[in-house]
């Protein structure tokens, strides 16, 4: 539990270093709570979606959409013309119907093992 922990954990002192972008709810009883985040990591030309989460009961409100389309066009004007996604086997057909294409697999960092599907996306 530890390691998957620390794997899907983003650490305060990184939020910056990895372009952390935030959806925060706008409703009028839930205003600033937080539904998702996701990151882009790397240097330009080539670089990660390292990370896409989107709170549970958010999950298919578009939210995690949103997030995609803002962080996709966010990695190209920032140089990139391409991202990896190392998916959870259960998010994989999400970045799919995105345009994202499966390019491999690679090991889970969490469960001995399992292994990953490991998407690309062409920005």
């Amino acid at each position: 539990m530890a390691a998957a922990s620390e794997e899907l954990t983003l650490p305060a002192d990184r939020i910056v270093e990895r372009r952390t972008q935030v959806a925060v709810s706008r409703e009028p009883d839930t205003d600033g709570q937080l539904l998702g985040f996701g990151t882009i990591e790397g240097e330009p030309p080539a670089g990660e979606l390292g990370m896409l989460f989107v709170d549970p009961p958010a999950i298919g409100t578009g939210v995690g959409g949103a997030l995609f389309t803002h962080l996709t066009a966010l990695a190209l004007d920032l140089g990139f013309h391409r991202l990896t996604i190392a998916a959870d086997p259960n998010a994989e057909p999400f970045y799919l119907a995105r345009g994202a294409v499966r390019i491999g697999g690679v090991p889970s960092g969490v469960a001995p093992g399992r292994v990953l599907p490991l998407l690309a996306v062409a920005l």
